[in-house]
């Protein structure tokens, strides 16, 4: 993977969250490539349980001060950076203060999803690309990892489709088991819509659920990685009928060489 330039975009990653398969991934994979003389960002959100002071986390104020537009609001965007401890990796926070300054993740204290977590994944995905291209660097592959991450192929499909940085970039996107109970803000459809997203391709978001949403990450991604042993049958068979490069899956002990044919043979041809 030498030279090759690489984009993670995870909604966790160890050691800023707790070890999960997408956490565990998110920093295995690109550590790999890193030691393989490729090229690796990554970008995670800038969640409130995250310790600023323990890992060091500073803004970079030449990347922070836009604002972008979710549902017809403004909402300024914050860039904070970090470097993984002994690795040279340098990670990317995409912040707000009304989205992520809450202590916690993606639930409150008795388990419930927030109500806005629709609008946090459409900010992230803007807030990456903005990013990106403010920074200038066209990557070659664009692996995407966890669901509140999964919006940014479709956007970058769509909404930033004549973006000429990402003309020659791949999407991987990584399907895990990691999902979430009921749905998500019921008019999630109409805030993409608001983006000039075609209704029709979008259509199966009338009903946001963990598998809705990663069917359009699958839609607009080039090729796929089963992250997870078993992930839903919905799912599974979803991605059989993508006609799109399948990894299966492989554990964090055995996936590094799977990983790189994958992104060499299968996505990079």
């Amino acid at each position: 993977m030498k030279d090759k330039r690489i984009l993670y975009v995870s909604s966790e990653v160890v050691p800023y969250l707790p070890e999960t398969e997408i956490s565990s991934m998110s920093f295995e994979a690109p550590r790999m490539v890193n030691k393989q003389g490729g090229q690796i960002r990554i970008f995670m959100p800038r969640y409130g349980n995250i310790n600023e002071r323990r890992h060091q986390l500073h803004e970079v104020i030449r990347l922070s001060g836009i604002n972008l537009v979710i549902n017809d609001l403004d909402m300024p965007l914050i860039i904070k950076v970090a470097s993984i401890p002994k690795e040279r990796i340098q990670v990317y926070f995409i912040d707000n203060e009304d989205y992520f300054k809450r202590k916690a993740t993606l639930t409150d204290e008795e388990g419930k999803l927030y109500p806005d977590n629709d609008e946090r994944a459409i900010f992230f995905a803007k807030g990456v690309i903005e990013t990106v291209k403010k920074l200038n660097w066209s990557p070659d592959i664009i692996h995407v990892n966890g669901w509140l991450a999964s919006l940014l192929p479709l956007y970058l499909k769509e909404y930033y489709k004549n973006e000429p940085l990402f003309s020659e970039s791949k999407i991987i996107t990584s399907v895990y088991n990691q999902s979430f109970e009921g749905t998500l803000d019921s008019k999630m459809i109409e805030k993409v819509k608001f983006d000039n997203i075609d209704s029709d391709i979008i259509k199966v978001l009338e009903k946001p659920t963990y598998n809705s949403i990663m069917k359009i990450a699958i839609d607009h991604s080039d090729a796929l990685i089963k992250g997870s042993a078993d992930i839903p049958k919905e799912l599974e068979d979803y991605l059989k009928a993508s006609n799109k490069p399948v990894l299966d899956y492989y554990s964090i002990d055995d996936f590094a060489d799977p990983y790189t044919e994958f992104y060499q043979t299968q996505v990079l041809k």
